[in-house]
């Protein structure tokens, strides 16, 4: 030990040497953990944004199935449920199976009678021969599924749309600025899901129906729902919780120079019960593609971009705000939701990139939604389909 102290004496150790090599150490490390950041980020939308294999095996064996056995028109079988404006009427946008089953099993089997609903599922045609076998094969107690290829609608106003495609409710990452006394500047992200280009459109699909309630396929409902069906709406159009978390003087930057009322909440898809006639009255349709070209003219905004802001103040002060209790948001993104307000909501709602059907879901939100999954399906066992 002394012979090697002695030695590590006599060598002669320039500090700058030293100091150079920690620093390039140092930079190297930074660049690995900065390019892992970008990685994992990447790999995270990655993993949001794709259909994974088991899922697109399960579209495609319900498709072929369909086409090697064509089960009979529900349209005609139930056209007597399908345009009856006495029976409730329900709307769900989706491109996925199994999220769009959930939310139509977890509204049947919550309701006291089911024999007076009908559900249009609205997909495109992709996924239109997959869902209509897929609801052919598994029947939700007395409730009436019909499903619609938005594709091959003729819709007086898609032309003037410029759709082409389908477009579901649309969520946005949005990040506000808060200042508490005494604490330095503080960022928030909230969630904010708002009607697509499609649900415009509603009015003229359904020209029969008075009224409907619109679900996004990322919702479960916990509880009888029906009495929104009596509902006063105090001559507003829609029906939708509101989200005070965000005020719309917070989203300046997105909106256009309209005027509102800065301290306005926004509101929230999800749950919404939607009066066709004060819409086609009001016109409403009209307005919103007004405001989406007017964006658009302003700054540029994409189609997409434009959703935001046009579906906010097309909609401003034409919202009866449902109960806060009704419906718990953040399912997708906030792990601090109480378990109190799980049981309580009527409506749980997984907004945000953490869906619960991905295996970046939330795990103790997923049992929630996992309740309602169809259980005993051969497709999924064979697909190896088990969020």
């Amino acid at each position: 030990m002394g012979e090697a102290i002695a030695k590590s004496k006599s060598c002669s150790v320039q500090c700058s040497n030293v100091d150079r090599k920690l620093r390039q150490i140092l930079d190297l490390t930074e660049d690995e953990a900065h390019f892992h950041m970008k990685q994992s980020a990447f790999l995270y939308q990655l993993g949001v944004q794709t259909m994974s294999k088991g899922f697109h095996c399960l579209s495609m064996r319900l498709t072929v199935e369909y086409f090697k056995s064509p089960s009979a028109d529900i349209k005609h079988s139930f056209s007597n449920k399908i345009d009856n404006p006495s029976f409730q009427h329900y709307v769900v946008l989706s491109r996925n199976i199994l999220a769009v089953s959930v939310t139509i099993n977890s509204t049947v089997v919550n309701s006291e009678e089911s024999d007076n609903i009908a559900f249009h599922v609205l997909t495109d045609k992709q996924n239109f021969y997959s869902m209509k076998h897929w609801f052919s094969r598994n029947s939700y107690k007395k409730a009436t599924i019909y499903v619609l290829n938005f594709d091959e609608l003729d819709i007086n106003h898609f032309a003037d749309f410029d759709l082409e495609e389908l477009s579901t409710s649309e969520e946005f990452r949005v990040s506000t600025h808060t200042i508490a006394q005494s604490s330095p500047l503080q960022m928030r992200t909230k969630y904010i899901s708002v009607f697509g280009h499609s649900h415009f459109l509603l009015y003229d699909i359904f020209k029969n129906l008075k009224k409907v309630i619109v679900l996004d396929d990322d919702v479960v409902v916990q509880k009888d729902i029906s009495f929104l069906w009596n509902l006063d709406l105090g001559g507003k159009v829609i029906g939708a919780t509101e989200f005070c978390g965000v005020k719309l003087g917070q989203l300046k930057s997105y909106l256009s120079t309209s005027s509102y009322d800065i301290n306005s909440c926004a509101w929230m898809s999800g749950l919404n019960i939607i009066d066709l006639d004060k819409w086609r009255e009001r016109n409403i349709t009209g307005s919103y593609q007004r405001f989406l070209h007017q964006l658009q003219h302003e700054n540029e905004a994409s189609w997409r971009a434009a959703t935001l802001p046009a579906s906010l103040l097309v909609l401003h002060g034409q919202i009866y705000a449902l109960d806060d209790t009704l419906v718990q948001q953040g399912l997708g993104y906030d792990y601090r939701v109480l378990d109190g307000n799980l049981k309580e909501a009527a409506v749980l709602h997984y907004d945000g990139n953490m869906k619960p059907w991905l295996d970046l879901g939330i795990p103790k939100y997923k049992k929630h939604w996992k309740k309602y999954l169809t259980k005993g399906e051969r497709f999924m066992d064979e697909c190896n389909v088990n969020p």
